[in-house]
């Protein structure tokens, strides 16, 4: 997909709903990519086959969803895909229509119960055959490489397989790494999602008033979502007053006051399965922002727009992280936990540290064109009463970063 059209699609807004004179998103055309993004990367690492168990990823590899949320605790479905061969999915028999019509699956078989609650006492006899089923996939569909890459792996699920002779690897890099790079179409997909969260911030910032709780504000959000076509949210970051300060705590019932802070992180799985993921802080009136309230968010909004202007394709993590903006002594200790973080449908590869957490969990990489990111920043001084929560998600092209998510920031604290 070249820069120019990328570009283009970085600033549309797809319509709704079937038209014979614009322009719509391919869907065929998107699972078709993400599929050969998937095989690409199994390909690179010369593995046979993946076993895929996690739905998001399922879902990325077919455009095949089912019960996402009920299948993050209880598997109950599992997709194989041969680098080179069929694509089968398994779910139960009941829900074979869900597939149906779906160009990137196959086949469609029955799934054996892999979970206690679901198996019983039978369940090593229900991974003994479902290790027979999946090495004898192994067997006919990857030309002798018993290399097979598994994303979610149960004890017994690896024993069983290992009599087989199976050489298990983790699905996760590879899914990760073909999820990085966005085609069009799913930077299409994702403005709609930044739209419907856009919406919802309006109307959010609309509602807001003193005497109101942070779940009442943030119940508008997943209206918001839900009524355009859009799934669930991630976490439940939207805080008040006190509770902005530290960041990372979750909405609860608490009454919103004359003159405080309100911030909120969207965290949103929208429209299509992708996520928007911007976060704003509001000043509640009646009155004028403080002079605290307003230099600490100068100081967030400075941090995500200059770390914005570092971003390019070649820039290394360890180079961001060198160079990114540096917060003032005393914010340090309640620092984001990432300067940026892939997104897509969900929080992605890569999450680049801050130079404090280099040492514990940094690793290097490249940033890449087609990469969608996460640009962060969280400003509250350790012990503080307030704080601001400030995020941007950007596209990355051939000159730098886009911003997907527009919606705009607040002019009283920026004055």
């Amino acid at each position: 997909m070249v820069t120019q059209d990328m570009s283009r699609a970085a600033r549309t807004t797809p319509v709704t709903f079937l038209t014979d004179t614009e322009a719509q998103i391919d869907m065929k055309r998107l699972r078709a990519y993400r599929l050969a993004r998937l095989r690409a990367e199994l390909k690179k690492r010369d593995y046979g086959a993946a076993v895929l168990l996690e739905p998001i990823s399922i879902r990325y590899a077919t455009g095949s969803r089912n019960g996402t949320l009920i299948l993050t605790h209880i598997p109950a479905r599992y997709l194989f895909v041969a680098t080179e061969g069929p694509v089968i999915l398994f779910d139960a028999e009941s829900y074979r229509h869900v597939a149906a019509g779906l160009e990137t699956v196959t086949e469609y078989r029955p799934a054996l119960p892999l979970t206690v609650f679901y198996a019983g006492p039978r369940l090593d006899e229900m991974f003994r055959r479902w290790g027979e089923e999946i090495a004898d996939l192994v067997k006919s569909h990857s030309g002798g490489n018993k290399r097979l890459a598994v994303d979610r792996l149960d004890l017994r699920a690896a024993a069983v397989l290992a009599r087989h002779g199976i050489d298990v690897k983790d699905a996760n890099e590879p899914v990760e790494h073909a999820r990085a790079i966005k085609s069009a179409d799913e930077i299409m997909c994702m403005n709609m999602a930044i739209a419907t969260a856009e919406i919802g911030a309006a109307r959010m910032r609309e509602a807001l008033r003193p005497g109101m709780t942070d779940t009442q504000l943030w119940a508008i959000l997943h209206q918001t979502n839900i009524e355009m076509g859009g799934e669930w949210i991630d976490c439940r970051l939207l805080t008040s007053g006190d509770r902005v300060n530290p960041w990372l705590q979750e909405t609860v019932g608490r009454y919103i006051r004359p003159g405080e802070l309100v911030a909120f992180d969207t965290d949103m799985i929208g429209p299509f399965g992708y996520c928007a993921d911007f976060s704003r802080t509001f000043h509640c009136g009646p009155g004028k922002p403080t002079p605290e309230q307003r230099d600490l968010y100068k100081l967030a909004h400075d941090e995500v727009h200059t770390n914005m202007a570092l971003v390019k394709p070649g820039l290394s993590f360890r180079e961001f992280t060198e160079k990114h903006w540096k917060q003032p002594e005393q914010y340090i200790q309640n620092r984001y936990p990432f300067i940026a973080h892939g997104i897509g449908m969900c929080d992605e590869y890569p999450g680049i540290h801050y130079r404090q957490d280099w040492p514990l969990y940094g690793y290097d990489g490249v940033i890449e064109e087609n990469m969608t990111l996460c640009i962060e920043s969280y400003v509250g001084a350790a012990g503080g009463f307030e704080g601001v929560k400030l995020e941007q998600q950007v596209l990355v092209t051939g000159k730098g970063c886009v911003p997907l998510s527009r919606f705009p920031f607040e002019e009283a604290l920026l004055a």
